[in-house]
């Protein structure tokens, strides 16, 4: 039994080298041939490895286009977030001019107005290119909080940060001086804020000019008299402006108030001297200082004047006496024989006592309706007035105030 198995005899008998196409053990087995496959020829195994080559190649080349079509597709978003993000910048960027500018422009900035106002008003008048652009730098400059009132002398086509830092630097900007009038005041108060302002007038010059009332252009229903139409205000003052110049200014702005009320017409309508009812409009005024009761006191004055009462107003006798600091007149001060005393004589007084405003005009030909003969303060912080129609009531508010003078004691 030392002799080959059957199956040994069948390898040797059946092998064939491989080299010479025949098949053979080793490399030439096929696994699937007991599955009755065919072993692959010379002919199909060169076939296949040049596919395999060409596959190879093709995966180089795809993965070559692969790399080359996301590159581009980098490259696109890149270039496109680019372009998006100077579009966004566009969208919200403030457009803005460079430099100082050139030439010369006048802007005035009135009280109260906002940043946002100013650089409305500074684009208007081309300063800065854009409202934006003076808005964003304001907000990061707390200084922009101080702008003043005032008319300045800047340039067009400024740069916005150079706009805010000339009008901030108003030893530059600001070349027009401004002179403010209170309301209320007489033309001898008047006269002298004038004197005393920068305009460094010769002595008396504005005292003088208000005795040469022809040429300040008063209405004619003045009676040659300034009183009453110095019209209250800030104004600016032209270069080279004299104590005339200025008191023109306010005749012509009484002038241009009066006619957008049309205070002559209306006056007429209601059997009104215009002149009469500038002076109504004085004493009202400097009787009260809440405008929701003008055209009440406005309808006391007529109510008492069509009674043929005296009108007992402590305004007209301090246009005579002057002010001494208090709000009432005394006993003395009362028996003045002068016809702006009130007390003393019936009716309007001679001429207006001060320089109404333009809601003081309009309740003097436009007064309330009501039955009122009396008024009185009753709170001199709030300025509240009681009004009455007959003396026991008004007494009753005059009791009012006497209570709050001594809770205030030196107030009264």
């Amino acid at each position: 039994m030392n002799g080959p198995s059957v199956d040994s005899d069948l390898n040797e008998s059946d092998g064939l080298d491989e080299r010479d196409g025949r098949g053979g053990p080793g490399e030439g087995d096929d696994l699937g041939s007991g599955l009755g496959l065919r072993a692959e020829s010379r002919v199909e195994r060169r076939a296949n490895r040049r596919r395999a080559r060409s596959r190879r190649a093709f995966g180089c080349f795809a993965g070559l286009v692969s790399l080359i079509v996301v590159g581009a597709l980098v490259a696109g978003a890149v270039l496109g977030f680019g372009k998006g993000k100077d579009a966004l910048a566009n969208l919200f960027s403030a457009p803005d001019y460079k430099g100082e500018g050139t030439g010369t422009v006048t802007v005035q900035i009135t009280a109260g107005q906002s940043v946002s106002s100013i650089a409305d008003t500074l684009e208007k008048k081309e300063v800065v290119k854009s409202a934006r652009a003076f808005e964003r730098v304001a907000r990061d400059d707390p200084r922009s909080l101080q702008i003043q009132a005032a008319t300045y002398t800047l340039r067009k086509h400024m740069s916005a940060k150079a706009a805010l830092a000339l009008m901030l630097d108003t030893s530059k900007s600001v070349l027009v001086m401004r002179i403010s009038f209170p309301a209320g005041k007489t033309k001898a108060e008047i006269a002298q804020i004038l004197q005393n302002s920068k305009l460094k007038l010769p002595a008396n010059a504005a005292a003088g000019a208000l005795n040469k009332p022809a040429s300040l252009g008063l209405p004619a229903y003045a009676h040659g008299n300034a009183e009453g139409f110095l019209y209250p205000g800030t104004y600016d003052v032209p270069k080279g402006a004299t104590a005339y110049t200025m008191l023109k200014l306010m005749t012509a702005n009484y002038a241009k108030n009066a006619a957008s009320l049309d205070l002559v017409n209306t006056a007429s309508r209601k059997k009104l001297d215009p002149y009469q009812a500038v002076i109504v409009a004085s004493i009202i005024g400097a009787e009260t200082n809440r405008p929701q009761d003008y055209a009440k006191v406005a309808r006391v004055i007529y109510n008492r004047l069509q009674a043929g009462m005296k009108l007992q107003m402590d305004s007209t006798i301090h246009y005579v006496v002057g002010r001494d600091g208090g709000v009432f007149t005394t006993t003395e001060q009362r028996q003045t024989d002068s016809p702006y005393n009130t007390y003393k004589y019936k009716g309007l007084p001679p001429t207006p006592i001060n320089s109404p405003t333009r809601d003081e005009l309009r309740a003097a030909i436009n007064p309330a309706q009501g039955s009122w003969l009396y008024f009185t303060l009753v709170n001199l912080d709030t300025g509240e007035t009681a009004f009455a129609s007959s003396a026991a009531d008004h007494q009753a508010n005059v009791k009012k105030l006497q209570t709050w003078c001594q809770a205030h004691k030196g107030r009264c």
